[in-house]
């Protein structure tokens, strides 16, 4: 692999993972708003309907995959909630145990999640069978 499709990939992964955030975020207020749902079951929903978008965007245009694979899809998730867990286990270290301000645990979370998830989902999630 080239280093200008391994920065395609990276530059189409960012692209697809803001497009998912705004996602997650527009659905979870509109469900606590609209529908009247608690904090956490919203944001739920909003996080379920951008993990959808987030795998087919880069099935499709971060990785050039098919979309309909049982197994990839089941590795994809794995990594989504690896990130997520890895998310919020960064979160509580520097917040409540470090004693960092949020605001700023939130500069390594930002760069270390997507890396890592990029890794992974190049490595395992979306890799290819030749």
């Amino acid at each position: 692999m080239t280093p200008a499709e391994i920065t395609r990939q990276g530059g189409t992964f960012a692209v697809v993972g803001v497009v998912a955030t705004l996602v997650h975020v527009a659905l979870a207020l509109a469900a606590r708003e609209g529908l009247g749902l608690s904090p956490l079951s919203a944001n739920l929903a909003g996080y379920c309907a951008a993990v959808g978008v987030s795998y087919l965007g880069n099935a499709r245009l971060t990785f050039r995959r098919p979309t309909r694979n049982r197994a990839q899809f089941g590795r994809f998730l794995a990594v989504s909630l690896a990130a997520l867990a890895l998310n919020q286990t960064l979160v509580y270290l520097l917040v409540e145990k470090v004693g960092w301000p949020f605001w700023l645990a939130l500069g390594p979370v930002v760069v270390i999640v997507p890396a890592l998830s990029f890794v992974l989902s190049k490595l395992w999630a979306f890799r290819s069978s030749h």
